[in-house]
């Protein structure tokens, strides 16, 4: 599998599609039997219906996309999602697409190239995609009813990877991202719970015109940082982090370690709502 960032992303895609089955039968598991006019605090004015109706089409709208392997940019979003007249009954809508979308997910080469609004032009962008917008609403379903949240390590820590390597291409929908830019000025955001024991660290700096994801070389140090220190450090445990780049957590959070200028993490997440 070939990877994006020399640390060992993206991830095989059989994890993908394992988890994309758990973390859907889980949402939909959390959202049932539960008053679907229930407020989601970390999605402003949705309702746990909002949520689930937005889960659910969204997969299916992906596996379009996938079954179709697109070339170009769709013209329409327009689909058949056969969704239920009453809202009490999305979450078992929801949960009776996985069949659907594990075949969708099983019959397509991962590699097959497609268009995607991301980096990576393959079929397994829209797989990787899939399971953090599901992982990330599965915690805010969770939070919506009073459940703690757990996030498998290694999975949070590819979501991080995910996040920002596609973040520069994601002007389309969160357009404050193509306002994001600095003097030179870097942001290290560390993995404080790695797999491996070792940590891992993303970059990102952030240019007059515009901002990038710093690449990593073999041994996990990019040239254009090594020379200098990062002007702000976030470092925590895989999940939060993901959390935090989604807008879930802050940074002030006691999770965090945060050292440097932090008016530059300011800045940063100023722009990057997703």
């Amino acid at each position: 599998m070939e990877t994006t960032n020399g640390a060992g992303h993206p991830l095989p895609y059989d994890t993908y599609r394992e988890a994309i089955e758990r973390e859907t039968l889980r949402f939909a598991g959390i959202a049932g039997g539960v008053d679907p006019e229930t407020a989601v605090p970390s999605c402003p004015d949705w309702t746990l219906a909002d949520l689930t109706r937005h889960v659910g089409a969204l997969q299916r709208w992906f596996s379009a996309l996938l079954t179709r392997l697109v070339q170009e940019p769709p013209r329409s979003r327009d689909l058949e999602l056969g969704l239920p007249e009453g809202a009490q009954e999305y979450p078992d809508w929801v949960a009776a697409g996985v069949p659907a979308v594990a075949a969708v997910l099983r019959d397509t080469d991962p590699l097959a190239a497609m268009w995607a609004w991301g980096e990576d032009q393959h079929a397994r962008f829209w797989a990787r995609r899939m399971l953090f917008e599901t992982l990330v609403h599965r915690v805010d379903a969770e939070r919506a009813v009073g459940r703690d949240s757990d996030i498998d390590p290694v999975l949070a820590a590819d979501g991080v990877d995910e996040f920002l390597v596609n973040l520069p291409h994601a002007g389309l929908f969160a357009p404050a991202v193509t306002k994001l830019h600095g003097s030179g000025e870097t942001i290290a955001f560390q993995c404080s719970d790695h797999p491996g024991g070792t940590g891992e660290e993303w970059r990102v700096r952030l240019d007059p015109e515009g901002f990038r994801l710093l690449p990593r070389t073999d041994t996990g140090t990019d040239p254009d940082a090594a020379t200098s220190e990062a002007q702000s450090v976030v470092r925590g445990p895989a999940a939060d982090l993901l959390l935090l780049l989604y807008g879930r957590r802050a940074y002030q959070d006691d999770a965090f370690e945060v050292s440097g200028d932090t008016a530059v993490l300011d800045v940063w997440f100023a722009h990057t709502a997703f």
